[in-house]
């Protein structure tokens, strides 16, 4: 059996925070706000995988008002979605998602973002897909007041 799950996050960036996404820091002069490190990109992928094993989604397994998730790791949380998705039999097949962001230009990370989100869900390079794009200016991406993640996941029954 096979089942699909979509995500979407975003996060505003400012001043004084480091840019995590992919489970990377990228240099930039913004980061992510968030209660956790921010990590709009791991975020969207954990939302499409609870959705596909109807598992709720992040904000219920992991509360902004929680102090045990404040400034958690988000490869740490994609583990515990991973785990939890396991214990009902599931396994991700393969990831598709795209980054907005409009600076800074991240295709040279994109690489090693695939990699550590492979090695974290214990699954094969080829099944992570990141791609990334501008939004023109437009939007509160455009204006480089946020980040936003879309990720689609297909699950299997193991």
């Amino acid at each position: 059996m096979f089942r699909i799950g979509f995500g979407y996050d975003v996060h505003q960036l400012v001043e004084d925070r480091e840019l995590w996404l992919g489970g990377i820091e990228i240099p930039h002069t913004k980061g992510s706000l968030g209660h956790s490190d921010g990590d709009a990109l791991i975020h969207a992928i954990c939302d499409a995988i609870l959705g596909a094993a109807k598992l709720r989604d992040i904000g219920f397994h992991f509360p902004d008002t929680s102090l045990e998730y404040k400034g958690i790791d988000s490869k740490i949380l994609l583990s515990k979605v991973s785990n939890l998705i396991k214990s009902k039999g599931y396994s991700v097949g393969n990831i598709d998602s795209t980054i907005c962001l409009q600076r800074p230009k991240i295709k040279d990370y994109i690489p090693i973002m695939e990699q550590t989100l492979s090695k974290v869900l214990n699954i094969d390079i080829d099944s992570v897909s990141i791609k990334a794009t501008t939004t023109e200016k437009l939007g509160f991406v455009g204006t480089e007041d946020g980040v936003a993640a879309y990720a689609v996941v297909l699950l299997y029954k193991e």
